[in-house]
């Protein structure tokens, strides 16, 4: 078989069950590094075997020369000797033929047919749209300048890569197109920066100051906009839509500058310029999370931190289930991580062989993670959880079964009536902003209407019972394994109260959804924060009411 046969076969094999949107799992973004690495091998044959051509017709030329030097000293004397006459002629008529052959032969089939069959399973525009998008939600979430960002100083990173120029102006574009102007104007400064620095690119200055420009002006700021404007034009004074621009952007001032002498110097009031510009720097716009600044900031590690009273009740102790037969000699490490509501962490839960065989049955079935929609029930992609996810039967793997097993002796609740073991690998900047566990009911008494709580109700006070045709109840409790370490980011997070809880391998974490009484725990809204730098591979379980009954009783009020 031709080698370049043997790459394609190896690479469909590699890539049939691949599904786009590569940016949402890390996990197999790794199957794109062997296929780069494929073609590079491909494009190494082919450059030899474009090498090996011209050293053939180097040969011959360099032959040619010195027979042809030697002819035309002296053409008769040459051609009175018959062998010279009958090569000559063979030559002509033979050999310069074949040698036409040799230049027309066509080196690139090999490695463009491999490249032609790649392209297909290929990131598509969406995946780059979307890695661009992870890299502002990393830049927003941990306070990083697209100066850190462009150098590559990120903490953790065991490899160090910079963006260029290109890189940098692609950021803006991808920004501008979505119409986010905040992040277009920090890239789109950076790229100019870098560009005034003397970096070699092949995008024009000319480029960067008119997207640059109209973003600044977009913000408001007319000052800074025409200043942009001007610069494009010193460099290209043909540029129609610059000069328009100008002009534009000269009377919206001059337009202001008279609002400005009519209004009196007691009630002037800030223009749109002062309000949005506070030191040349541009507000970063409101979005739809009413808590973000508590979940970015216990994300960065910033969040509330425990009174020395409350750490007191904190406990290590050896957990054996309520006297579980199967825990009673080897009870397992559990820890308190916080107290009300109460967080219990689990130390040894899985084995470093268990975790790669989950990873490696879970793997081959990733498929974008969805979320419920509030108002219809439906599930459906959302760009507020960035992961892929897959689910294992017991029926799987022996070691699923083992795995469930072991979280029905921690938590002494049946897995009878709980979901499938669900496996989650996150990607870029993989993350899953606040959300509730459970099924939010417009009955719910708990609910309050004291700040977040209020966009919490007006949220999801519509929301059907998400769980209703399971017949199984609610989620009554969250068993969370930790499958890898991070070594930056990638926190689950719980904005009500200020819990942090980091990635520790082989560990898992535990709360309850639901209170005794059946009622939602709406203080276990809870998040997982962007993955800076690493792999985050997680797997939990999900148990329901129904068969807990007496495992866990009522209490004697509602929030027991």
């Amino acid at each position: 078989m031709k080698p370049w046969l043997q790459l394609v076969f190896f690479t469909c094999v590699l890539f049939w069950l691949t599904e786009a949107e590569f940016f949402t799992s890390i996990g197999q973004m790794t199957d794109l590094i062997y296929a780069e690495k494929d073609l590079v091998q491909s494009l190494k044959e082919y450059i030899r075997a474009e090498e090996n051509k011209l050293s053939q017709i180097k040969s011959w030329a360099e032959k040619m020369d010195a027979l042809t030097s030697k002819s035309t000293s002296d053409p008769e004397g040459y051609l009175a000797h018959p062998v010279n006459a009958y090569k000559l002629v063979k030559r002509l008529n033979t050999d310069w033929l074949e040698l036409e052959n040799l230049v027309l032969q066509d080196t690139t089939h090999g490695f463009i047919a491999n490249l032609t069959f790649q392209r297909q399973f290929f990131p598509t525009e969406e995946d780059e749209t979307g890695a661009a998008k992870a890299l502002m939600r990393l830049q927003d979430t941990y306070k990083l300048d697209p100066e850190t960002l462009s150098r590559g100083n990120l903490p953790g990173a065991k490899y160090r890569s910079t963006l260029t120029v290109g890189d940098c102006f692609g950021m803006g574009k991808t920004a501008y197109n979505d119409g986010d102007y905040y992040h277009t104007v920090l890239w789109m400064e950076q790229a100019l920066k870098q560009h005034d620095e003397g970096e070699e690119t092949a995008v024009s200055k000319v480029e960067i100051l008119d997207y640059l420009s109209y973003a600044v002006f977009q913000f408001g700021d007319l000052h800074r906009a025409m200043e942009l404007t001007r610069r494009l034009i010193s460099l290209d004074s043909t540029h129609e839509r610059a000069g328009s621009n100008l002009r534009y952007f000269e009377k919206l001032l001059e337009k202001e500058r008279e609002e400005k002498e009519r209004e009196k110097p007691v009630n002037r009031t800030r223009t749109t310029t002062e309000a949005v510009v506070q030191s040349g720097a541009y507000e970063r716009p409101l979005d739809y999370l009413p808590e973000r600044d508590i979940y970015e900031a216990l994300c960065r590690g910033e969040g509330v931190k425990m009174t020395p009273r409350r750490q007191k009740r904190l406990f290590c102790r050896y957990h054996d289930g309520n006297r579980n037969p199967h825990l009673l000699i080897a009870p397992f490490k559990e820890e308190d991580e916080w107290d009300s509501p109460h967080i219990v962490r689990y130390y040894d839960v899985m084995s470093d062989e268990e975790i790669e065989k989950i990873k490696q049955l879970a793997k081959p079935r990733l498929a974008r993670a969805t979320v419920r929609d509030p108002k219809t029930g439906v599930l459906t992609v959302a760009s507020y959880r960035v992961s892929k996810s897959s689910w294992l039967e017991e029926d799987d793997d022996p070691v699923v079964a083992k795995v469930n097993q072991r979280m029905q002796q921690i938590t002494g609740l049946t897995v009878k009536t709980a979901e499938l073991l669900q496996v989650a690998n996150y990607g870029m900047g993989g993350q899953y902003e606040p959300h509730f566990d459970f099924s939010r009911r417009p009955f719910d008494s708990t609910l309050k209407s004291e700040g977040n709580r209020l966009a919490t109700f007006l949220n999801y006070k519509d929301e059907p019972d998400a769980f209703k045709r399971l017949g199984t109840g609610n989620r009554v409790a969250t068993f969370l394994n930790y499958m890898s370490d991070v070594e930056a980011g990638g926190a689950t997070v719980f904005p009500d109260f200020g819990a942090a809880i980091w990635p520790k391998k082989g560990t898992a974490v535990f709360w309850y959804n639901l209170f005794r009484s059946g009622e939602g725990d709406y203080r276990t809204r809870h998040a997982a924060c962007p993955v800076l730098v690493g792999c985050k591979w997680v797997s939990n379980k999900w148990f329901h009411e129904r068969g807990n009954e007496f495992l866990r009783p009522c209490g004697r009020t509602e929030v027991d």
